[in-house]
């Protein structure tokens, strides 16, 4: 092969990683950053009270984990406060008392977790599997959102469940031997 083959072969393959670099770059450009999206990080929901891009007063990765429809039910997730004032969330569902956490300003209280603090509803008006209608209010600002019920199935919800309460879970027979 000649050296002005070479030459053009070499010239033709720059050009076309050239290309290929200017696509990808344009195809990233229009992407979004994931990252930066609102989005609940496990099984819970995410709760902006002052609407669903502004994220000064949310609800993180809520939800409820209960023995059975009718019973107590332990919140789990946290709730977020970037404002520069302390604010009262209070969480409302059909069936149950009120229940009012305060969080300082720029501040995020875990609930339910060993170092965070606990929020019981005292009767759970849905099943585990189903969802809860609720209202997160602060102040004179509420959401209204379904609240995801879990029982203790999930061996990471086991512990979770309000104390004297037992996970119901499908009873399983052993299956028959063979005979011979």
């Amino acid at each position: 092969m000649s050296r002005r083959a070479t030459a053009v072969r070499g010239a033709r393959t720059i050009a076309l990683a050239a290309v290929s670099a200017t696509g990808a770059l344009l195809l990233a450009a229009c992407s979004p950053t994931t990252t930066t999206l609102n989005y609940a990080p496990s099984d819970g929901v995410v709760v902006s009270v002052l609407g669903d891009e502004d994220r000064d007063l949310r609800g993180i990765n809520l939800m409820v984990v209960s023995a059975a429809e009718g019973e107590p039910g332990n919140v789990l997730g946290a709730l977020a406060n970037e404002t520069a004032d302390d604010a009262s969330f209070t969480l409302e569902a059909p069936g149950a008392s009120p229940v009012t956490v305060a969080v300082p300003a720029g501040g995020t209280v875990y609930l339910g977790t060993e170092t965070g603090q606990a929020v019981q509803l005292d009767t759970v008006g849905a099943e585990p599997g189903d969802y809860l209608d609720a209202v997160l209010t602060v102040g004179s600002d509420s959401k209204e959102f379904q609240l995801p019920v879990f029982d203790g199935t999930l061996p990471e919800y086991a512990d979770h469940l309000p104390a004297g309460e037992a996970a119901t879970s499908p009873s399983v027979s052993p299956s028959p031997s063979p005979t011979e």
